[in-house]
């Protein structure tokens, strides 16, 4: 593709002393008033290397650099070299690219041969999936298109929690308090339910502690009554949550849980022993972190039992063994960092040298009016209840501006469940999120519908164009679109390649969110200001051809981000 930076960087690289191409590349920024030019180098670094101020450096290299069939002029503004893209050769060169690469606009194969193995969503199995849930499987979901959108080959894992003491307490409950006939009725809200019930049973009888735990060593025992019930309860809950991941449009290549690892922990264990990194701590094993500036990381119980830790190194282990990953990408909370700082830290006394491979992606905490989600207490806000009501709201607005509109609740899934899933990544991921029904169902502004209404509004244009609308328009007259909307449109069209890789360098999917906000806008800013169906076919074919490009780069992010992209609404 035309890359008007590499061309202003190629340009600057004879005149400007013990600086590469890249470097210059990387210097070069978007001014804030498209009046100060396209592109600007700000000679403020220069000045150290050079030994002359800023404003010398910029005038003498605006004197020294002619310009090409690229760049119209050139001017030096108080330290800044400012650059003018040739406009008619930058527009041609950009559509025509966006044109012809089509679905694969943005993508590269930067990734071929390597593997991305990206841990998201993981449910506690018997938990209600909760909007909670949503940071971690929206953000995974997004990073796996991603990172295969630029070639590479992606493993998501679901590391379903499936394993702990909590399955103890559930089995109590169910044996005091429940039935074959409501948990097979109520499904994961009974369990719910039944968990709910212990805790609150608990604090009047803390006998039914002692007994949670006894059922728990069963299971561990693999006792047959024990195994029977908790395999029961992941099948009711895997269930469940199929039916949300089929409404987010989330896919998994693998399900091993906390309990896949059961028998893989023990070697891990034996691994620390010889390699003399356990030690005795109050009964307690642990890998002692001080000389790092970390807490210990605890491997294994006074009693002898295995903590998250433990099943986090083994996992890990696993891992690099079966996909030789490339990076092993972890999307928690930002409240485990510190776990995640721990453990990665004892990979790296083991003497791995792919520890370096090991990111935690921290997303912020997730409340409701300030306080923190808890199964416990009942205070969740259940994420099928919050696709279902955006769906509704959806098709209300359907009815009533286009109520002839086919597959009408086709649409309002798609919308309602993107309305939800953009909320969601259209913040900084570290950015903590209160929980609103108002936000989450404002249709308005700066959100995934208003996105979605716009591509579709675009292939309303093309629809109409005929032929002229389905055909790639590669012929046509760039010196046309002279306008300053149409100018800003096919910018900001330029820039999708390059938000891309930086999404994915810093694992920011909000990132993209964004950038189609800002491809709405200007699209339709453009859309406004300037009839595309017009009698003068050399213009209609030069604005066809920005609605096509725009058209296909809408909808090329909206999958990147795990939303769909409608024709019609």
């Amino acid at each position: 593709m035309y890359d008007a930076k590499l061309e202003i960087s190629r340009l600057l690289t004879p005149h400007v002393a013990d600086l590469d191409t890249e470097e210059i590349y990387d210097m070069l920024e978007v001014p804030p008033n498209p009046d100060m030019g396209d592109l600007a180098l700000p000679c403020f670094k220069l000045s150290r290397i050079m030994r002359k101020s800023p404003v010398q450096i910029a005038e003498e290299l605006a004197a020294a650099i002619e310009a090409n069939e690229h760049v119209e002029r050139i001017e030096s503004v108080s330290g800044y070299l400012n650059f003018f893209l040739n406009k008619s050769k930058f527009i041609k060169e950009t559509l025509t690219h966006i044109l012809e690469a089509g679905e694969r606009y943005g993508s590269s194969d930067t990734g071929k041969g390597k593997t991305i193995v990206i841990d998201y969503s993981s449910p506690n199995i018997a938990k209600p999936f909760h909007v909670g849930h949503l940071r971690s499987t929206s953000i995974g979901n997004s990073l796996y298109r991603i990172f295969e959108f630029m070639g590479y080959r992606c493993v998501g894992i679901n590391y379903l929690g499936d394993w702990g003491t909590q399955f103890g307490k559930l089995i109590t409950a169910y044996k005091h308090w429940g039935s074959e006939e409501d948990v097979k009725k109520g499904l994961v809200d009974e369990l719910v339910s039944l968990y709910v019930r212990f805790h609150k049973e608990a604090e009047e009888k803390p006998e039914l502690e002692e007994e949670a735990r006894q059922w728990f060593a069963l299971l561990e025992q693999g006792d047959e009554e024990a195994r029977r019930l908790w395999k029961w309860f992941i099948d009711i809950s895997l269930e469940e949550y199929q039916k949300i991941y089929d409404l987010l449009g989330v896919k998994f290549d693998s399900y091993n849980g906390e309990s896949f690892y059961n028998d893989k922990m023990q070697p891990v264990i034996r691994e620390l022993e010889e390699k003399g990194l356990l030690k005795e701590s109050q009964g307690a094993m642990i890998v002692d972190l001080e000389e790092e500036g970390l807490p210990p990381c605890l491997i294994l119980k006074s009693d002898g039992s295995t903590l998250y830790a433990t099943r986090d190194i083994a996992a890990a282990i696993y891992r690099k063994k079966t996909y030789d990953f490339d990076k092993c990408i972890y999307v928690t909370g930002v409240s485990q960092s510190l776990h995640f700082k721990q453990w990665f830290k004892v990979i790296e006394k083991m003497g791995y040298d792919w520890h370096k491979d090991l990111y935690h992606v921290p997303f912020g905490t997730v409340s409701i009016g300030g306080e923190k989600l808890a199964t416990r207490t009942g205070k969740v806000v259940l994420l099928e209840e919050i696709l279902n009501k955006a769906i509704e709201k959806t098709l209300e607005i359907i009815e009533e501006k286009n109520p002839n509109l086919e597959n009408k609740h086709e649409v309002a899934k798609q919308m309602g469940v993107g309305a939800v899933i953009f909320s969601d990544l259209f913040s900084n991921r570290i950015k903590d999120v209160s929980f609103s029904w108002d936000e989450v169902l404002n249709f308005d502004g700066e959100t995934g519908p208003y996105v979605q209404y716009t591509h579709a509004r675009a292939c309303s244009v093309l629809r109409k164009a005929g032929e002229e609308g389905s055909r790639m328009q590669t012929g046509f007259d760039s010196s046309i679109l002279a306008s300053k909307e149409e100018y800003n449109l096919v910018k900001t069209l330029s820039d999708f390649p390059v938000r891309i890789k930086q999404a994915l360098d810093e694992l920011e999917p909000s990132i993209i969110t964004r950038y189609l906000v800002d491809v709405a806008q200007d699209f339709n800013r453009f859309y406004h200001e300037h009839p595309i169906l017009t009698e003068d076919r050399a213009l209609r074919s030069a604005r066809l051809a920005l609605v096509q490009a725009a058209r296909l780069t809408l909808a090329n992010g909206l999958w990147l981000i795990g939303l769909h992209a409608p024709e019609r609404v």
